[in-house]
């Protein structure tokens, strides 16, 4: 039986997703467990909220966040001085074709929430709602 590689709701093929979050769970036990070598990022305890990859699955893009959304530029950067690795590590456990290059960017699913919120709790938008 062959698998649909059409494009689910998000705009990803089924392997996309998988791989994704194959990539998002071996991610965050790498840095959960401090395999990278370095002591500016060893100060942060790092979300790993997803990780969407390209079609090719040549590019894997990291969205994270440090706890409590602190020194967010700072792990950023420690995050990109230790790519090469971060991907050493990431992919030593994978068994895919290609490592892909991986990117970090910050997770602001958080930050939308809470401005949904937020909007949602104004008096015109509830009056509107209540309609």
């Amino acid at each position: 039986m062959k698998r649909s590689s059409a494009p689910t709701p998000s705009g990803q093929s089924q392997r996309q997703l998988r791989v994704g979050e194959l990539i998002r769970r071996t991610l965050s036990e790498v840095l959960a467990r401090g395999d990278v070598h370095d002591p500016d990022l060893a100060r942060f305890s790092i979300t790993v909220g997803e990780v969407r990859v390209t079609p090719d699955l040549r590019i894997a893009t990291a969205y994270v966040l440090p706890l409590g959304g602190q020194n967010r530029d700072e792990a950023l950067v420690a995050l990109r001085r230790n790519t090469a690795e971060i991907r050493h590590q990431v992919v030593r456990g994978l068994s895919l074709k290609y490592a892909p290059a991986l990117r970090f960017a910050i997770d602001e699913t958080f930050d939308r929430m809470d401005e949904t919120r937020r909007l949602f709790a104004d008096d015109r938008v509830r009056q509107d709602l209540d309609e």
